[in-house]
């Protein structure tokens, strides 16, 4: 099982599940709300379990992200077709034993960084 929570606390998350699909997004929508990349993995949404005041942003027709409504922190995004929840690697305590599978949208990255890690990269 995996735990995290929100930089205040208010907010705090499990994962019973075996998270899946560890990616780092340099999508716009992730750029901006996170200010740089957001890491994440997804579960099966029965397999999540949150506690606390999240708010959720319509970010697009597709899919919404969730954040704390205190302290800001943007913890989950969930696409209104699919039963999984992504979650914030960084938000998830202590040590994880989960390793990136790929980078996605990098032809949105920032020109103020380069992607040398050797992980998988998808446009």
């Amino acid at each position: 099982m995996h735990q995290g929570s929100c930089l205040c606390g208010a907010v705090s998350f499990s994962v019973t599940a075996e998270p899946k699909g560890a990616s780092v997004c340099h999508c716009g929508q992730c750029r901006k709300q996170s200010g740089h990349l957001w890491a994440s993995a997804y579960a099966p949404e029965t397999e999540v379990e949150i506690t606390g005041p999240v708010k959720w942003c319509e970010a697009s027709k597709t899919a919404k992200r969730g954040f704390c409504p205190d302290c800001g922190s943007f913890l989950f995004w969930k696409a209104h077709d699919e039963d999984t929840i992504s979650f914030a690697l960084g938000a998830l305590d202590g040590p994880t034993g989960i390793r990136l599978e790929k980078h996605i949208f990098v032809a949105d990255r920032g020109d103020y960084y380069d992607i040398a890690d050797g992980v998988p990269q998808k446009d």
